[in-house]
């Protein structure tokens, strides 16, 4: 007897005889998995099949599958997603533990096969380096940042730098609204949130911002969709490594956009050592020039900043304030037109406390609480980000218990984190009323040593944008079969 596709030579016996033997071979490997040192425990989760693990479980809904699992083992659970055994980190006190109390344990990078096409594997944000070369790089790039996002405004009607480019953007972004609207009375404003948010990272980098219609940044942004899909969930290819040398679509696709992407980004950053001055430093990839050349003058400087890696870190830039900001802008746009009575609240809180004689400025935050609340709700009730990009451990160690093995993936589920309390009393259902207690502090990204540096900074800017739009338009739904059981989770 013979199967389909199988050389006559070779028998359904011997075929189920490889079976068992890889079968055995995997149930020996397990049991010979490091030893727990005496005294402590061992991780508890879902045993997995040989070969896949536990992908059938875990499904495509990823965060829901592992939010549920937490149920049954605890925040401190282990999967494995083909032969790649993970740890998954729940619940808002045990991920801040991690992350903040033992944030040298857990500030590694897993050197996962996705992660090597980020500008060529020299990404900071991406890279399993995290020695003191990367710690003095990643200080540049903050200093670099925050110097110049904090810059004076050129004009009077803004506090800083940054605040000026986010005023301005919203200007362009609703005059392209009313333009479309007006031409087809209707819209999508993913794509022009999207390209809004990549224009105000771009001139914050390079000084310059894109026309709505520029098919250069259109390409990148419309592209940019593959590269989210694979740094978010990851790909089969990721986590078992043999599918990795078989034809697949989304990763070439991938792999495809990371060196578009770069080409992008090294082009700007020629462009921009071949017009630099340094008395007239014009954005952050001008400052990163700058202290390129002291340190290169100072021979006594350990760290070097060559002209590839300026590149690489404008590329973490662009990265850390561009998917999740054009996101956001977008869940908090969706949950407007889909609760109108907290967009009306809204509207009128602006009306009343800052009026529409001037701009909205990054100030007037406390003057705006239900606003600001609002925005925070959204980030809770729609976990619009369910995971982090992953971590590692970089050394055995202990937590909560459980010994913790080093490099060990690490999934953040950010999900059930922020569907409990951030700062909310009940987890459900959307309640901007409801507020932090007093001295709290709220923050929308999760922090961490390996925490992404934004031009955003902690996200209050994003306050700034999604005010400009509402104060001068009511968005109202299109579709009467839309349904609000959509916008969990």
């Amino acid at each position: 007897m013979w199967l389909p596709g199988v050389p006559a030579s070779v028998s359904v016996t011997e075929v189920l005889i490889g079976l068992v033997v890889f079968c055995l071979l995997f149930l020996v490997l397990q049991t010979f998995r490091k030893q727990i040192p005496q005294g402590l425990k061992r991780i508890p989760g879902p045993r997995g099949y040989p070969l896949i693990g536990n992908l059938l479980e875990v499904g495509t809904n990823v965060h829901l599958s592992l939010t549920q699992m937490s149920k049954t083992y605890g925040d401190v659970m282990m999967i494995h997603l083909g032969t790649k055994p993970i740890l998954v980190l729940s619940g808002l006190e045990t991920i801040k533990e991690a992350l903040v109390r033992h944030g040298e344990d857990f500030k590694g990078r897993p050197d996962l096969h996705t992660f090597r096409h980020v500008t060529d594997g020299q990404s900071l944000s991406f890279s399993t380096d995290s020695g003191p070369v990367w710690v003095a790089r990643r200080k540049l790039a903050q200093h670099a940042l925050k110097t110049f996002a904090s810059s004076p405004s050129l004009t009077s009607s803004s506090t800083c730098l940054l605040e000026d480019h986010v005023s301005e953007e919203a200007h362009h972004l609703m005059a392209k609204l009313q333009e479309v609207m007006l031409a087809k009375n209707r819209l999508d404003p993913y794509l022009y949130l999207t390209i809004a948010v990549a224009n105000v990272v771009l001139t914050m980098c390079f000084g310059r911002r894109y026309d709505y219609d520029d098919e250069e940044l259109l390409d990148i942004v419309i592209n940019s969709k593959q590269f989210e899909e694979s740094t978010a969930s990851g790909s089969l290819a990721t986590f078992i490594p043999v599918l990795q040398y078989l034809p697949n679509s989304k990763v070439k696709k991938f792999k495809n956009y990371n060196r578009q992407f770069t080409r992008f980004l090294q082009k700007n950053v020629q462009e921009h050592y071949e017009s630099f001055r340094k008395d007239h430093i014009r954005d952050i990839t001008d400052s990163l020039i700058k202290e390129s050349q002291k340190q290169k003058a100072d021979t006594k400087a350990n760290i070097q900043l060559p002209p590839g890696k300026i590149v690489n870190l404008v590329n973490d830039i662009f990265g850390a304030g561009f998917s999740s900001v054009s996101m956001s802008l977008s869940w908090c746009l969706m949950y407007l037109i889909t609760y109108p009575e907290i967009q009306k609240k809204i509207q009128e809180e602006i009306d009343v406390t800052i009026g529409r004689e001037r701009k909205l400025r990054l100030s007037d935050q406390s003057l705006l609480p239900y606003t600001e609340a609002f925005i925070l709700e959204v980030f809770r009730h729609s976990s619009f980000v369910p995971f982090t990009l992953p971590h590692c451990t970089t050394r055995d160690t202990i937590f909560k218990g459980y010994f913790i093995p080093k490099d060990l993936c690490i999934f953040i589920n950010q999900c059930k984190s922020t569907t409990t309390r951030i700062f909310g009393k009940t987890p459900l259902p959307l309640s901007p009323n409801v507020f932090s207690p007093p001295g709290e502090k709220k923050s929308m990204w999760m922090n961490g040593r390996k925490s992404c540096y934004s031009v955003w900074g902690n996200g209050d800017a994003l306050e700034s944008p999604s005010l400009d739009r509402k104060s001068s338009f009511s968005w109202p739904l299109c579709y009467k079969t839309f349904s609000s059981a959509c916008l969990t989770g």
